[in-house]
């Protein structure tokens, strides 16, 4: 049976450090993603990933976002992306024209399995996150995931992975789009904020 083969194109994002480079192949499970900002956490057992480490052998990689079809790499400030796109572009092809592992995980951890413990509002919360807002962060080469809820002050903390992570645009993303859309559609929340920026 033949490979098929990798084709692989750049978009850029709204973060003008980090450039999005989407595959003809699924590299995880829709709705799945991991972030590694520094190579160590590539080699961690949670989410141990040979091309994440091998990606910040590039001196310029300060961050590694895989998710469903893209993966997103954030440059340090110094670098020209019209310097470095088309050997990166060029490493990630052979990477995967050679069959090399993205990840070395234990299958429960990229399987997408998903908590039933959930009260109703965190629920709601999810679905509004997975159907409204995760397709236009993916679209911009991010993900943004539910982190909590504290039904006490209706505070809904997110994380921010990818290109948004760190982007001068997210915090204004946050509070006048995902912030008024969570609001308006769930009563309960009255602010969006995201975790660890």
């Amino acid at each position: 049976m033949e490979t098929p083969q990798i084709h692989i194109y750049t978009e850029s994002t709204p973060n003008p450090h980090s450039m999005k480079f989407v595959f003809n192949v699924e590299l995880l499970p829709e709705g799945l993603s991991f972030d590694y900002s520094q190579p160590a956490d590539g080699l961690t057992k949670e989410k141990s990933s040979p091309l994440a480490v091998a990606l910040f052998g590039f001196e310029f990689v300060r961050r590694v976002f895989i998710t469903s079809n893209f993966i997103t790499v954030t440059k340090g400030e110094a670098t020209l992306w019209e310097d470095e796109l088309f050997g990166i572009k060029q490493y990630l092809k052979k990477y995967f024209e050679e069959k090399k592992p993205v990840f070395s995980l234990p299958e429960s951890a990229v399987d997408g399995t998903s908590d039933d413990s959930d009260t109703e509002i965190i629920g709601k919360i999810k679905n509004v996150l997975e159907q409204y807002v995760r397709p236009a962060v993916e679209s911009d080469g991010g993900a943004i995931s539910f982190h909590s809820f504290d039904e006490e002050i209706g505070q809904v903390k997110v994380l921010l992975q990818g290109s948004c992570s760190g982007c001068p645009s997210s915090q204004m993303t946050l509070k006048a789009g995902i912030e008024a859309l969570m609001t308006r559609m769930i009563p309960e929340v009255k602010e969006v904020v995201a975790e660890g920026v």
